[in-house]
């Protein structure tokens, strides 16, 4: 899961940053309302954490830019300014919560959880697809009720997939949404290969009934067997 930080205050941003990298988030962040427009024109999210109060711009700007774009990244308004008509222009132009600042970096992180399970897994924290169980807040995988041990970034891609098992998915895609920032250094997809290739062994090792095939000149596509 790929968050984006738009926040100016240092110490704000860095301990949000940690803290959800700790959680196992890919953490992207911008200190500016332009390197915000920036990255949500360039990128899509799992989830923006945005502030209202940029030193170049309006937070809420970014929302209504975010709309124009016709986007689906859920956002979370995190503001120090306890204003009701900034909390319902904000929900108005599509912010699925709104958070007063200073709050517990634990509920931050409960409604993360929330507003991405709400958007991209109907609410479920328990994703089934033929004998393949994933518990999303636990990372944990069972096929065939046993668990099977992925890591960090096998358990992300095989989430991708399945949250897109009807799409043909890029390389591109796949390493946007789970290497964030860090693609940008890279050279070549290689490393999505390997990860895709270990993936697809300990799937077939237990005898999942999904597969994940390679589309010629495309990506690949999640199927069931």
């Amino acid at each position: 899961m790929k968050i984006l930080v738009v926040e100016d205050e240092p110490e704000m941003k860095e301990l949000i940053k940690q803290f959800l990298e700790g959680e196992n988030y890919v953490v992207e962040t911008a200190t500016n309302f332009h390197s915000g427009l920036d990255k949500i024109v360039s990128y899509d999210y799992d989830c923006i954490l945005l502030d209202i109060s940029l030193p170049d711009g309006n937070g809420l700007d970014l929302l209504q830019e975010l709309k124009n774009l016709d986007k689906e990244d859920s956002v979370i308004i995190i503001s120090a300014k306890d204003s009701i008509e900034d909390k319902v222009k904000g929900l108005n132009l599509g912010a699925d919560d709104y958070l007063i600042k200073p709050f517990h970096i634990t509920e931050l992180n409960a409604r993360i959880k929330s507003v991405i399970r709400r958007k991209k897994s109907d609410g479920r924290t328990l994703l089934e697809l033929e004998n393949v169980k994933i518990n999303i807040e636990e990372r944990l995988v069972l096929i065939n009720d046993q668990p099977v041990e992925l890591n960090r970034k096998e358990f992300d891609i095989l989430v991708f997939f399945t949250m897109n098992k009807s799409r043909i998915v890029s390389k591109a895609a796949i390493a946007e949404n789970i290497w964030g920032d860090y693609i940008d250094q890279a050279n070549d997809f290689d490393f999505i290969y390997s990860q895709i290739k270990n993936l697809r062994k300990k799937l077939r090792a237990h005898n999942a009934e999904i597969d994940i095939n390679s589309v010629y000149g495309m990506g690949y596509k999640l199927s069931l067997k």
